[in-house]
């Protein structure tokens, strides 16, 4: 039987990386968070639960990109969806909040990111859960995804907020909460609160982390994952009292949605730790062509790339998104900031373009 209602394969001219979804449906979380949710191209979207996509827009006559994380789970929701908060003269935040409706085509990158998990049928893991704010948003994929996959497997989120008006997601943890009892257990903090609240009131403290979790046992389970996520303040504080009951750091997966590169760089010259600034000639390969270009003194990798017109992909541009991450072949360089990569990508030779500079001579990057 013909399937008349097949859709034609998403085509890019920038790159099988890139995409155009097709804005499903738009929905009010609260009165500054919406959730975008799109259609499905053909083949179906993969991405893993927690990772995030890179929008790309076209806003007052200049490309701007920004990535937002899943709040989906690729097992039990049938469209993908990012969450977006609005930031005090975000652009882009302020522009999907207010502008974006249902049947808007919108360009993205396909989903990146390490902040996931691997589920499996037969584990018995205790996943803790703390986030702040739009920090929900990949914890939320994360959460629905082990529910549905490992049924022996709890759940414990800490979640931080202003008031009981800027829950995210309120609804559907409670929902969730009530559906799989005795398996996820929330605990809303809320830093100001109404007066009839009964929680958890105040900013986020390594002893309330600790208090939480104390009362909390589950002698069945046979292994702890951590996951935090949210502003600084927040994540500081989670790792602080995880340091404090002996985590291993194996164990803890963390994203951040911002870093000060420029504070970062100017940290590391006090220290002496970076090379002399000298323009280089570098190579890089982008999907198997090649392109040699100089970097100016004081550039990144990724600046000197999109300066010369070379389709280098890139989103947060602060280290973070791992968007622009290239393998280092030889020569060497000096990365301002690493935080989006794994140790094991590190020792692989993995680099972000757009927070590296050249430190040396026949430097040769591969970007797959």
């Amino acid at each position: 039987m013909f399937n008349l209602f097949k859709k034609k394969k998403e085509e890019n001219k920038r790159g099988d990386q890139y995409l155009s979804l097709k804005v499903r449906e738009v929905v009010k979380e609260t009165s500054d968070t919406v959730t975008i949710y799109f259609e499905q191209p053909e083949p179906y979207l993969e991405y893993k639960p927690g990772q995030y996509l890179t929008v790309i827009l076209e806003l007052g006559g200049k490309e701007v990109r920004r990535s937002y994380s899943l709040c989906t789970s690729p097992y039990i929701d049938p469209h993908p969806g990012i969450t977006v908060k609005k930031v005090k003269d975000g652009l882009v935040s302020n522009y999907l909040n207010d502008q974006v409706r249902p049947g808007k085509t919108i360009e993205i990158m396909k989903p990146l990111g390490n902040f996931t998990s691997d589920f499996h049928s037969k584990n018995k893991n205790h996943f803790i859960m703390v986030a702040g704010g739009s920090g929900i948003t990949p914890i939320m994929g994360i959460t629905k995804s082990v529910l549905v996959n490992e049924p022996d497997s709890k759940v414990t989120l800490i979640y931080c907020s202003r008031s009981q008006e800027q829950i995210i997601f309120k609804k559907q943890l409670e929902g969730l909460e009530s559906k799989y009892q005795g398996r996820l257990k929330v605990v809303d903090v809320l830093s100001r609160p109404s007066g009839d609240w009964g929680g958890y009131k105040g900013r986020l403290k390594p002893e309330t982390v600790k208090s939480i979790l104390s009362e909390i046992s589950y002698p069945e389970i046979e292994g702890s994952k951590y996951f935090v996520c949210g502003p600084d303040g927040v994540m500081d504080t989670a790792l602080e009292a995880f340091a404090s009951m002996g985590v291993d750091q194996k164990n803890i997966h963390k994203e951040s949605f911002y870093l000060d590169l420029d504070a970062k760089e100017a940290e590391l010259k006090s220290k002496g730790k970076l090379s002399p600034e000298l323009t280089r000639e570098i190579e890089v390969v982008v999907e198997g062509q090649s392109y040699s270009f100089e970097v100016p003194a004081g550039k990144t990798i990724l600046e000197a790339g999109l300066d010369n017109d070379i389709n280098m992909p890139y989103s947060c541009q602060s280290g973070l998104c791992t968007a622009c991450r290239g393998k280092l072949i030889s020569g060497k360089v000096d990365m301002i900031e690493d935080a989006g990569l794994s140790e094991s990508e590190i020792s692989a030779g993995y680099i972000l373009c757009c927070s590296s500079k050249p430190a040396g001579s026949d430097i040769k990057i591969v970007i797959e």
